[in-house]
């Protein structure tokens, strides 16, 4: 499965529809403390890091399930989004467009 920013490719295709996926992620409360104590002296908080690292592959791999679901072969114009659910959780929600090239 190719996937591209883009909003075009060169060559045919056929648009197939759009398709995404989510997840909504969190850390253990041992992390969330953890983060927590971190904001006081600044810095990267791995923990969220990596939480997000790790949603946003999930939501990647939904996505792309979805797209193979429907025949693509490519997904055009892919964008991510994130929002706060709660309190150390967050939702990752990827989408693009699923085309399969002539």
């Amino acid at each position: 499965m190719k996937l591209v920013t883009v909003e075009q490719i060169p060559g045919e295709y056929e648009v197939l529809g759009m398709v995404s996926g989510s997840v909504v992620q969190s850390k253990h409360i041992g992390r969330d403390f953890m983060a927590g104590m971190k904001t006081l002296v600044g810095g990267e908080i791995k923990g969220y890091t990596e939480m997000l690292y790790e949603a946003r592959n999930i939501a990647t791999n939904r996505m792309i399930e979805q797209a193979k679901s429907l025949g693509a072969d490519t997904i055009i114009g892919i964008r991510y989004g994130s929002s706060s659910v709660m309190d150390g959780a967050a939702e990752v929600l990827a989408y693009g467009t699923a085309i399969k090239t002539l």
